[in-house]
């Protein structure tokens, strides 16, 4: 797991270059066997994959990947070290044949949103709590110049190696890391992305400014988030779980969070997707076998949570810093 070429480029960025020297020090922290204990085995699972020679990348399709030549042993190969990385939360990926059908369909939500952002063509962009980094190959796809994905979770860092050892483009990283190790005010991204991460913080309004501090001056906010139907003011504050995740802090209504953003100094704000959840866009599949949304619903009512809460329905908004 070798982030060197990626760190050049870093380096050659005037707005992220102090940043660059910082890293090497936080990715040693984020991928620290004694701390993680699984991360020896799934080093040996990305150590397992076969040489490939990839004639086509997609970035640009529903399954983010590589295709060339493959013999019925490789493919075995391939497809046994990627499923000693399970579980996969978000995709789908496709190598070599391989497909890779991951808890989420994150090209619907990519579907959603593409149309409304800013073009990516030439941006430097950061995607917050990007998992195994499924979209931010799709913002290198869409014309992205450099783009930075963090997320504190080992196993989706490897997971985006695996995808990196057949892609092999440098400009296009996951760090092991959450918001937090972002150097204050570093006013360096044209774009930031924020999807499915709102909701697990304690301080929203925290996590608001982190975002808006990592934006050049009129750079765009990609926000997206679990909400609930109604007024401004109104947000849901769970007493206990909700759809089983302990985790989950507020939800608000789509008028509160505008709100909020406008609060946290943010321009230019608007909604635009409104998505019910569905248990057709997240699923137990063969690549993520543990419960998923249809355990997650109240069985006889899936307008419900198995604890009796709205279910879930995700908005995106966008918005722009000053």
């Amino acid at each position: 797991m070798n982030y060197q070429a990626f760190l050049s480029k870093l380096a050659g960025n005037e707005n992220l270059a102090a940043w660059a020297n910082q890293l090497p020090d936080q990715i040693d922290a984020g991928l620290n066997p004694k701390r993680y204990g699984d991360l020896p085995r799934w080093q040996q699972a990305l150590s397992a994959l076969p040489e490939l020679t990839s004639r086509t990348i997609d970035m640009n399709t529903s399954r983010v990947g590589a295709r060339g030549d493959i013999t019925p042993q490789q493919s075995e190969q391939l497809r046994e070290a990627l499923m000693g990385l399970h579980p996969w939360r978000k995709g789908p990926f496709e190598l070599f044949g391989v497909h890779i059908d991951t808890e989420w369909r994150s090209d619907w939500k990519w579907e959603r949103l593409k149309d409304h952002i800013a073009p990516l063509a030439g941006r430097t962009v950061l995607d917050v709590g990007c998992g195994s980094g499924y979209h931010c190959w799709r913002m290198r796809g869409a014309g992205a110049e450099l783009v930075v994905g963090i997320d504190p979770t080992p196993l989706f860092v490897v997971q985006y190696f695996a995808l990196q050892h057949y892609l092999r483009d440098p400009s296009v990283a996951v760090l092991p890391m959450g918001i937090e190790a972002l150097p204050e005010k570093l006013a360096a991204f044209d774009t930031v992305f924020s999807m499915g991460i709102l909701y697990h913080r304690r301080s929203p309004f925290d996590h608001l400014i982190q975002l808006r501090e990592a934006l050049v001056s009129g750079g765009e906010l990609v926000l997206e988030t679990l909400i609930i139907d109604g007024q401004l003011g109104e947000c849901l504050v769970p007493e206990g779980r909700y759809s089983k995740m302990g985790n989950v802090w507020f939800l608000p209504s789509t008028a509160t969070l505008e709100s909020w953003l406008s609060k946290a100094g943010f321009k230019n704000i608007r909604v635009v997707d409104v998505a019910q959840t569905t248990t057709d866009e997240q699923r137990r599949t063969e690549w993520m076998r543990f419960h998923s949304l249809a355990e997650f619903l109240d069985p006889d009512n899936p307008k419900l949570t198995a604890e009796g809460h709205p279910a879930p329905k995700r908005a995106v908004l966008l918005a722009e810093k000053p």
